[in-house]
């Protein structure tokens, strides 16, 4: 738990508006962070012990380094982070940060279910080097997470976190949708600059940017299968799962959009969406060799990308086969 001391010496600390940190991403006075653009959720990979395997996550990294993106997030849905423990949590955030350009922002979810527990979470991971921290709704009592609870929560952990806010709706998740009109309150916040919407309502984010475009707020969309239509709406970029795979189509979407190419984007968000499905609804994660603790992916849907980790099997997402023929349908749509 924090001590009274530091909670007292952090107030006083935001009271004066947040500092620059080494990376350069200055919040507080002025302009928010700048989150617009592309991000792969990163995925923790396992070894067959169930340990973390930093070696294979530095290799993932490296891969994903080749791609245009804006940054990396790590520590959402895609990396498993409800089955790691606070330590496991914060390595990875710690590793990834030594491994990718000092130009690229690194957001890391750190919400827990408590308001404190989110906070400690969020003050450790900006000491490891996170740019920004993505903090999902807790959702454990989601029928008292009302949206007095909720903006409460949010800003209580935005006054104390020494980086960032982005909030993070992932009802499929959650079973909790992030209400309009908490969103529209927290979008005023000076330490609160956006959030990502991964609930797929296209009518929900152009409300949500209708609502917002007063204040210096960005929406990222959640998932490549609407990318596009989030961009047409207002939206500033996206955490895409199929970033993973196919980094450079999702990127190339993203400059279609980003120059008005839009008779192009719809073609290829058209050819996007299937493989999106393939990866999103059956694998629920987008790469490594099974992924993690969860068994997300088989072994040969990550030998044929040339991605790495192990499954531990300890909960049966997906069989095999379903597995297999996810990968299959995504090569005989690209092909």
């Amino acid at each position: 738990m924090l001590r009274p001391q530091l909670w007292s010496c952090m107030r006083q600390g935001l009271r004066g508006g947040l500092s620059r940190n080494g990376r350069g991403w200055a919040s507080g006075a002025g302009r928010k962070v700048d989150v617009a653009g592309i991000y792969p959720p990163v995925t923790t990979p396992f070894t067959a012990t169930a340990e973390v395997d930093y070696r294979k996550l530095e290799e993932n990294l490296q891969k994903l380094g080749t791609f245009p993106f804006r940054g990396f997030v790590v520590q959402g849905s895609t990396g498993e982070f409800p089955f790691l423990t606070s330590s496991e949590r914060l390595e990875v955030v710690s590793r990834v940060r030594q491994v990718i350009p000092k130009d690229k922002l690194l957001l890391a979810g750190s919400g827990c279910e408590s308001t404190q527990a989110t906070v400690e979470m969020t003050v450790s991971m900006a000491q490891v080097g996170a740019d920004a921290a993505l903090v999902v709704t807790p959702c454990y009592y989601r029928g008292r997470m009302d949206s007095a609870a909720l903006i409460h929560h949010y800003t209580k952990v935005a006054d104390l976190s020494p980086i960032p806010v982005v909030l993070y709706s992932v009802p499929a998740n959650t079973g909790l949708d992030l209400p309009v009109d908490a969103i529209v309150t927290l979008s005023q916040h000076p330490n609160i600059v956006g959030m990502k919407d991964s609930g797929g309502d296209a009518t929900r984010i152009g409300l949500i940017v209708h609502k917002t475009r007063k204040q210096d707020f960005q929406v990222l969309a959640g998932s490549a299968g609407f990318l596009l239509a989030s961009y047409a709406l207002g939206g500033v970029g996206g955490v895409c799962a199929l970033a993973n795979v196919l980094g450079a189509q999702v990127c190339q979407l993203e400059r279609l959009c980003l120059t008005g190419q839009w008779e192009e984007a719809q073609k290829l968000q058209h050819r996007l969406i299937e493989p999106n499905s393939a990866v999103s609804l059956q694998t629920r994660a987008a790469v490594g060799e099974g992924v993690g603790k969860g068994g997300h992916l088989h072994p040969h849907w990550s030998r044929s990308q040339g991605w790495y980790g192990v499954p531990t099997q300890s909960l049966p997402f997906q069989t095999t086969s379903q597995c297999v023929n996810s990968l299959c349908l995504l090569q005989k749509i690209l092909a």
